[in-house]
């Protein structure tokens, strides 16, 4: 299964350097790498002039001053936001009170289900609570500005604010963490639901764009058949966890152990979480049983 996405890993943008990916739109990498992060986060500035950044990043001074050096001389209009992990959104209270833009997204953090797990078990890069935007957006809404438009598309599942933005008139879509070309993204409860999660991704692969820019890694071409390995990417692990099963009742380590072979150990929380997700929505389904409410402690069985 790890083979069976075409992924791209060549990403060698040094972090704090501004480059032009596209007409019209620069890219610049935080220096903060990690097994979630890849190389670094990734921002993006819309426009020359009057500018747009989206995901201004963690809380790293660095990458906040050289955001702004990026744009000095011109005039930061908006700040779109495409999720609330603290890689992603924390730096908007710093360009804010830099610039004084407006602050879009979907809405403040918040967990998609709930579902019947600790604090401690949460993930390291987990909700950016603080966060509050200036103007919550719509599914579908678009926010005009001089020299560009945006379109906000909900793609909740990552987490459930998540948002991906379209730049108009282009083939270019900015997909934060939702689809991403050096690795899946990890949906895990309570920010993620696998069952809004897969919508997201059906929704996305009717859409006309060509292009992602992601919020770690590199650009994603040819993007709805990219999507489309994705979605059968989950529908092969459900699969793999529904085989498992097959022989008998099991906690989710032990799935783990089956379904991801050559694991990373940094990555076993992270895969544990991800598997409480399929498992919560083939429960949700009527396919999988447990004893209560879905858990990362429970043991799981093939329902009937």
């Amino acid at each position: 299964m790890p083979d069976d996405i075409p992924f791209d890993k060549k990403f060698d943008l040094a972090p704090g350097r501004a480059e032009e990916v596209a007409p019209g739109v620069r890219r610049l990498l935080c220096n903060n790498p990690s097994p979630f992060t890849f190389k670094g986060t990734v921002s993006y500035i819309i426009g020359h002039g009057r500018v747009a950044i989206v995901d201004p990043g963690p809380d790293d001074p660095a990458h906040v001053q050289a955001l702004l050096d990026a744009v000095r001389g011109e005039t930061v209009t908006h700040i779109f936001v495409t999720h609330t992990h603290r890689d992603h959104s924390p730096a908007v209270r710093a360009v804010k009170a830099a610039t004084g833009a407006l602050v879009l997204a979907e809405g403040p953090h918040r967990a998609a289900r709930p579902l019947n797990i600790g604090e401690s078990k949460r993930l390291d890069a987990s909700g950016d609570l603080d966060f509050v935007p200036d103007r919550r957006l719509a599914d579908g809404e678009v926010v005009s500005a001089d020299g560009f438009a945006i379109e906000a598309i909900a793609t909740p599942g990552h987490t459930a604010n998540h948002m991906a933005y379209a730049l108009a008139g282009t083939d270019i879509l900015f997909a934060g963490d939702h689809v991403m070309a050096w690795s899946t993204s990890i949906v895990a409860p309570p920010d993620g639901a696998m069952s809004d999660y897969m919508a997201s991704l059906e929704k996305l692969a009717q859409r006309p764009e060509t292009t992602y820019f992601p919020g770690h890694g590199g650009a994603v071409r040819d993007a709805p058949a990219f999507v489309g390995h994705y979605i059968r990417h989950r529908q092969g692990r459900e699969a793999s966890i529904r085989h498992r099963l097959a022989k008998g009742a099991a906690d989710i380590p032990t799935i783990v152990r089956a379904v991801y072979i050559g694991l990373d150990p940094r990555l076993a929380g992270a895969a544990g979480l991800s598997t409480l997700a399929h498992l919560e929505d083939m429960v949700a389904r009527g396919e999988v049983a447990t004893d209560g409410p879905p858990s990362i402690d429970g043991v799981y069985r093939l329902a009937g």
